[in-house]
């Protein structure tokens, strides 16, 4: 997934790779289907939303898997640190990350970041 290019991220490209990389990694692994997309927000900011057909995460427990080392799923591979780095990455920009219900019933990651001007 690429943004436009008028929409350009205000950060290293590696971080976004490392965000996006981890994002697309999760959905890809617990769903049949998995779709990104990217829009452009008021105060220059870029959301980069990820949506997933798979199980989803209970309301209760989404705070909880942005932690490191925390898993749902002991039985794949994974260390339970790749929501915790898209967190911390996205922090370090003034950015963030929030899970909700995907229209498609399993897990939606908003990813927001600033776009460069």
């Amino acid at each position: 997934m690429k943004c436009p290019p008028t929409w350009p991220f205000a950060g290293e490209e590696q971080d976004l790779q490392e965000m996006l990389g981890n994002l697309l990694d999760n959905a890809c692994r617990c769903a049949c289907e998995a779709r990104c997309g990217c829009t452009r927000c008021a105060r220059a900011q870029l959301q980069i939303v990820v949506d997933d057909d798979g199980p989803g995460i209970a309301p209760a427990q989404r705070a909880a898997v942005l932690q490191r080392g925390v898993r749902l799923d002991e039985s794949t591979p994974g260390s339970g640190l790749g929501l915790a780095i898209v967190v911390e990455l996205a922090a370090l920009y003034g950015g963030a990350l929030t899970l909700d219900t995907s229209d498609a019933g399993g897990l939606r990651a908003r990813l927001t970041l600033p776009a460069a001007v």
